[in-house]
């Protein structure tokens, strides 16, 4: 397969058919996006099928983890919206070298981010996890989790970095592949290390958090060799990772805003984890909003809108932004409709594979996304728009839509109830309203691309 079949060229980004260039550009990052779906889906599969004494504290366990790893490393993971709308716009204007330096300065920041995250969370995670429920067998597996998993916090982020930047430069492919190997690592190591299979010692949620941490150090090594050697032909030297001072300033402007969107976002899922934690059978309750909230992952496929509006405003050229956005956002939202109807055709399915011991975590599930899938193209028309102001570097506004949408609405509606099932329907519910609302922002985000 030739490397123009496989991705395509600046010219083909800049004047080719919006949509078919949009979904050669985004069909390898949906499968990146997918496989690492399948991280966190393989770990809550496996989990599920320990012994039933404690597969089901085990599986809310994952799901309280979450929303705390999340909160640590999202200030950091905001940054990578600054290599993505300058490497993009960098490579728009014909401008090579400062798209690698550019791509340097942010995994050097990345680097040192993810250390400082890596020493955090070890820390706060034992004081932080009891907080948020009672329960002391699902604190106990949320921490037993999520220690390990902050320990490689420094891989995930070269690893999550290195995608960002790579598909602003226009390789989509590359990062899928590296992806493809450690997913598939992942897979096997899983069961061998939550069972203790083979050499192996029985691990539980311990050896799920593992096999993930070790994939990731693999993916973070194949990424920066590849970056450094410039096979891809996007090459970043030891001179490009020395960070400057005026280029920490100008990723630092671009970046706060979403990291500050990102983090207050993932704190309000804290609250969440704390409010649902407390619910009659809180166990029932998270172990269902955890597997449904991995399902609901796989439909939110990342997009090619950003990459083409960071190219298209870095050679001028604002009304092919505008309609790369229009276009793009139709064919995102259609996608999603039609993701929702068969996941709501598979919904009961999924779940008696994830935890066939429990029919009551399957019962309240269906009912979580029987409620849920029915706004999911709206997502996608939220996703259509912070994606152009993404790409264009604008990131206030997607900081205000992600506090508000969570903050606002979600939270709030979800503190109006009192017991599980009503919860699960606010949470629902807000999420609808604010996706339905962002139809109003629309124009507003085309204007400012």
């Amino acid at each position: 397969m030739s490397n123009r079949s496989r991705m395509p060229t600046r010219e083909e980004i800049l004047h080719g058919p919006v949509v078919a260039t949009m979904f050669r550009l985004s069909w390898p990052v949906m499968v990146s996006s997918l496989l690492n779906m399948v991280y966190n889906m393989t770990d809550t599969f496996w989990v599920g099928h320990l012994p039933a004494a404690e597969n089901a504290a085990a599986v809310a366990g994952l799901q309280v983890a979450g929303p705390v790893v999340w909160f640590l490393i999202a200030f950091a993971f905001g940054f990578g919206s600054s290599g993505l709308a300058l490497v993009s716009q960098f490579m728009g204007a014909h401008n090579e070298v400062d798209a690698e330096k550019a791509a340097g300065q942010t995994m050097s920041l990345a680097i040192l981010l993810g250390f400082a995250v890596a020493v955090i969370g070890v820390v706060l995670s034992p004081i932080l996890l009891p907080v948020l429920t009672p329960n002391r067998a699902i604190s106990a597996n949320a921490i037993s989790y999520t220690r390990i998993i902050f320990i490689g916090m420094p891989a995930i982020f070269v690893s999550a970095l290195y995608a960002q930047i790579m598909n602003a430069y226009g390789d989509t492919v590359t990062p899928m592949l590296i992806n493809a190997v450690t997913v598939g690592l992942n897979v096997i190591l899983d069961p061998l290390m939550i069972f203790g299979w083979g050499p192996f010692v029985p691990m539980g949620v311990a050896g799920a958090a593992l096999a993930t941490v070790l994939c990731q150090v693999l993916s973070a090594g194949i990424s920066l060799w590849v970056l450094m050697t410039g096979r891809r032909k996007l090459r970043v030297t030891w001179r490009d990772l020395r960070l400057e001072t005026a280029w920490v300033r100008r990723i630092l402007r671009i970046g706060l805003p979403a990291s500050v969107g990102a983090s207050g976002t993932s704190f309000g899922f804290i609250v969440l984890m704390g409010i649902i934690g407390r619910v009659p059978n809180a166990t029932i309750a998270l172990s269902a909003y955890g597997i449904g909230d991995r399902m609901f992952s796989i439909t939110s496929l990342i997009n090619g809108i950003a990459a083409m509006v960071g190219q298209a405003l870095g050679a001028g050229m604002r009304d092919r932004a505008t309609a790369v956005v229009r276009q793009g956002t139709t064919a995102i939202v259609g996608l999603m409709a039609v993701a929702s109807v068969l996941l709501r055709l598979i919904t009961p399915l999924v779940f008696r594979a994830f935890i066939p011991s429990h029919p009551e975590i399957i019962a309240e599930g269906v009912l979580f996304m029987s409620l849920f899938l029915w706004a999911n193209p709206f997502f996608g028309l939220m996703m259509g728009v912070q994606s152009a102001f993404q790409g264009s570097g604008h990131n206030v506004p997607n900081m205000i839509l992600d506090l508000v949408r969570l903050w606002g609405l979600r939270l709030t509606r979800c503190l109006d109830r009192h017991d599980g099932q009503q919860c699960r329907g606010g949470l629902a519910l807000s999420h609808s309203c604010i996706r339905g609302g962002l139809a109003q922002e629309r124009d507003r985000a085309l204007a400012s691309s």
